[in-house]
């Protein structure tokens, strides 16, 4: 799998999982190069206009992006990369990332997710089940270990 994806989606989250992914890139990128877009998806309630101003939000957002966006640079100085980000607002998480996904053409959506208990039950949760289920490319999943500091407290 090493330098086999040109075109990569990945979504963001503005936790310490993000970190993980972002240590992975190099493995992941085509030796030549190529495109990643970071995307940060604002859930926005069904109570709420599509378009509502959710200011702390896409403040999070916004310093996640960054954040991948400088950290994928550094790890990344060599290589002929086209760094984009992408802050969206959606009704769900996994249907936003797939239509990004399908927009860029992607290789590859590469994500992490923490194994959490629904209904005392293990799950992958609703956005990485979809993601799985609908994505037009490959997916990679990196799974946090369950007693990994990064992966407490996150739900998507």
């Amino acid at each position: 799998m090493q330098g086999k994806f040109a075109r990569l989606v990945v979504p963001v989250a503005g936790s310490n999982m993000d970190d993980r992914v972002l240590g992975m890139l190099p493995n992941l990128l085509s030796s030549e190069g190529g495109t990643i877009t970071f995307l940060f998806v604002v859930e926005v309630p069904q109570s709420m206009p599509l378009d509502a101003e959710l200011p702390t939000e896409i403040d999070t957002g916004e310093r996640a992006l960054r954040h991948a966006e400088n950290a994928a640079r550094r790890v990344l100085p060599s290589r002929n990369t086209n760094i984009l980000t992408e802050l969206l607002q959606a009704r769900a998480v996994g249907p936003a990332i797939v239509d990004e996904a399908i927009e860029r053409d992607a290789d590859a959506v590469v994500m992490t997710v923490a194994i959490h208990r629904r209904h005392g039950r293990p799950t992958l949760g609703e956005t990485t089940v979809h993601v799985l289920l609908n994505a037009p490319c490959e997916v990679v999943v990196i799974r946090m270990a369950p007693d990994s500091p990064a992966a407490a407290g996150t739900d998507r």
